[in-house]
């Protein structure tokens, strides 16, 4: 037990809490992690709890993975064995194959995801003669899942407009689909779990025996659905630990609901409350910067941030003429950080609130011919030979997969349009089968009944495809899954198809080639784990390693910590955003989101906005994100080149504008066109303009090595060579 020597006195207190509910409010920083796989290797080393007897939650497969890992260094590579851990989706999506008995799916169902499930919200929207520009798919799929992560089916949908009867008529036709295909969504994997322990006493009580005690990561990131099923699993024993922070709840719009810790509190008054309020990331000054955001939320418990690492830098606040110079300033001021050694590049990430802020910063990166890592965009598994791939191996698992035939059904082309695929699909429903179903039988030719509803020139490639995807059925159970997953793309002719010699079509093979070796890791694995593994992964999961500065949203970057933070676009109506403005919780949850931004940083926090927005020529003037006005002045350094500056933050109000612009003081320049100059990255290099701006001078250099760069003179540290 020689680890809890290391804990201070509050984790320690909750690391070895006694039994019955306890609730830990973690700051950021603070060890939030250390403390909840301490508690598994304490309950496990110290208290006689079986590994099997723990069920521990988390919200990624990352967060996961490490859990396991630090419990194993602790007490060895057995001692996690039969206990289980992983994510919400992942531990519903186990109990339910375990209980499909139960539910309205068979235990092979496959695992919809978001491309799935708005492909089929489409589908239906356009089978229904709507308006798919007054009933976005998008936004419709958003109102089912809400709804069902607040556990109400099709059947209670509410009805208070016409277009909620509307999202009531796909909803309902919607569950048909996923129900007729052998799919869950995301949203289903909780709702049948939640559903199958409220309905089945005998269930709940065979798990909620089994699980003596139930720990909660990110507790305040749970909906409805995910608090209802952690009561259940624990209302046995009453052991339920939970870690969270409502500070840092920033994901309202896919269900989070941060009341779950009122809640808590509210269903387990008994409960232990324990702050973890002493920060191991950051630098104080940082800490304070964050505090002076969050103070100001309301209905929230007071949690006073410290740290031991000392005050360190003030916050830089730059305000850019516009957001070209934005971009610019941040890639200059990575580059300048990494060439005077002061962090590495990979120690470095820039935030924004929408993930379009990113063409900008790309652009100027790929100008300074830097290298980065841009997170959220276009994931591995969203590409589309990925998901065509993933796509053939889940109609072979289960060829009742709407989503996956309709993607691949024409892949590669042969010759099957859309009015082959509707007549499919209509022949199927007229039957009350599956188009799989439909499209196996075909293979058996002009024997199937089905034969005569198709054109022959419709249906000679149906029957083709039929029989391949029968070959494939018949053949699985003898193959491994990177066996089957040759056999698919050989009888394909899949590199042929996607290979053009070009360089994104050999970019593409390689993404096959990709998926292909993490096929190899399922090689003693079922088809269904990988499946089901793919499935469920999450865009953290899928960020790249490498020594790269990183592009992030500020909700990506939850859970993440870099030396140096570049926060930029913090303009009203960008953050807070402007949707936000009628609705005070969503203004409360923008206000959580600049917080989490903040308190990523570790070492140095650069706050940055532009005057100007919207591109060269056609900016429209931008006020300051309200947020600023918060930050106490003694915390913050530098001034704009527009000659602003942060005010000193009045106490008598929250929503405070900046003051008109204070006249620049006038600086002489100190460098002077053909002095030669050397820079810590690029060199020597000579001086071809310079000029006040601002507070500052910019200095026009050539360099040998890079050509031509604009730099800042209080950042470049430019010396002159004698």
């Amino acid at each position: 037990m020689d680890f809890l020597d290391r804990l201070n006195a509050p984790q320690r207190k909750a690391v070895t809490a006694g039994t019955g509910p306890v609730l830990v409010l973690a700051g950021p920083g603070s060890g939030k992690t250390r403390v909840l796989t301490q508690r598994v290797a304490y309950l496990i080393a110290s208290e006689g709890v079986r590994p099997y007897q723990i069920l521990a939650v988390t919200f990624t497969n990352k967060a996961a993975r490490e859990m396991e890992h630090r419990v194993q260094s602790l007490l060895g590579e057995e001692a996690t064995q039969g206990m289980m851990l992983g994510t919400f989706h992942s531990i519903c999506a186990r109990l339910l194959r375990r209980e499909a008995e139960h539910l309205p799916v068979e235990s092979n169902f496959v695992i919809f995801d978001a491309d799935d499930q708005e492909r089929i919200v489409k589908s239906v929207i356009k089978e229904f003669n709507l308006d798919d520009k007054r009933f976005r798919p998008a936004s419709v799929h958003a109102s089912i899942s809400k709804a069902k992560n607040d556990l109400i089916d099709a059947d209670n949908y509410p009805i208070t407009n016409y277009r909620d009867e509307v999202v009531k008529r796909i909803f309902t036709e919607y569950q048909k689909r996923l129900i007729t295909s052998n799919a869950v969504d995301f949203d289903d994997l909780l709702v049948y779990t939640a559903r199958l322990l409220e309905d089945n006493p005998s269930v709940r009580e065979k798990y909620a025996r089994r699980f003596v005690h139930v720990l909660v990561d990110e507790f305040q990131d749970t909906n409805i659905a995910q608090y209802t099923l952690v009561r259940h699993l624990s209302s046995a024993h009453k052991n339920i630990f939970c870690v969270g922070d409502p500070d840092q709840s920033i994901y309202r719009w896919r269900g989070a609901d941060w009341r779950n810790v009122h809640r808590f509190e509210q269903d387990y008054p008994d409960a232990q409350v324990i702050l973890l309020e002493q920060n191991y990331r950051s630098k104080q000054n940082i800490l304070d910067a964050a505090m002076s955001v969050i103070d100001r939320a309301q209905h929230r418990r007071k949690k006073n941030l410290f740290t031991e690492r000392g005050a360190g830098e003030k916050i830089f606040f730059y305000e850019a003429p516009d957001d070209y110079a934005e971009s610019s300033f941040v890639v200059d001021t990575i580059a300048q950080l990494v060439a005077s050694r002061q962090h590495e590049p990979g120690e470095c990430a820039v935030m924004y609130r929408t993930n379009a802020m990113s063409r900008l910063l790309e652009e100027a990166f790929l100008a300074a011919r830097l290298p980065y890592r841009l997170v959220g965009a276009q994931r591995f598994y969203g590409r589309r030979e990925v998901k065509d791939i993933i796509s053939f191996l889940r109609l072979v698992h289960n060829p009742a997969d709407e989503a996956s035939l309709d993607r691949v059904i024409n892949v590669p082309k042969r010759g099957i349009g859309d009015k082959a695929l509707s007549t499919i699909h209509l022949v199927a429903r007229q039957n009350n089968l599956s188009a799989g179903a439909v499209l196996l039988d075909l293979a058996r030719g002009s024997n199937s009944p089905f034969w005569s509803q198709f054109t022959g020139r419709a249906a000679i490639p149906l029957a083709d495809f039929g029989a391949t995807l029968a070959n494939w059925k018949a053949a699985a159970p003898a193959l491994t899954v990177p066996e089957l997953f040759d056999r698919i793309i050989n009888d394909l002719n899949y590199k042929d198809y996607i290979d053009d010699q070009s360089e994104e079509g050999e970019d593409r093979w390689e993404n096959v080639q990709e998926l292909k070796r993490l096929a190899l890791d399922y090689a003693t694995r079922t088809l269904e784990e990988f499946l089901e593994n793919v499935a469920l992964v999450s865009d953290q999961d899928t960020i790249a390693e490498g020594n790269v500065p990183t592009l992030l949203t500020l909700h990506a970057a939850k859970g993440l910590e870099f030396s140096a933070v570049f926060i930029v676009g913090l303009d009203d109506g960008i953050l807070p955003h402007s949707r936000s403005f009628d609705d005070p919780e969503a203004m409360e949850e923008e206000r959580r989101l600049f917080y989490v931004g903040i308190t990523r940083a570790k070492d140095r926090l650069y706050l940055i906005r532009s005057v100007q927005r919207g591109g060269r020529g056609y900016g429209e003037e931008q006020l300051p994100s309200r947020y600023l006005d918060d930050l106490p002045a003694e915390l913050i350094q530098g001034r704009s080149r527009t000659g602003r500056s942060l005010r000193p933050r009045e106490s008598h109000t929250t929503w405070s504008r900046p003051s008109e612009p204070r006249a620049a003081r006038v600086l002489e320049t100190h460098f002077r066109a053909g002095t030669r100059v050397k820079h810590a990255a690029w060199g020597e290099g000579i001086v071809l303009d310079s000029r006040v701006d601002g507070d500052d001078e910019l200095v026009d250099v050539v360099f040998e090595s890079v050509g031509i760069k604009r730099l800042a003179a209080s950042l470049a540290n430019l010396t002159i060579v004698k």
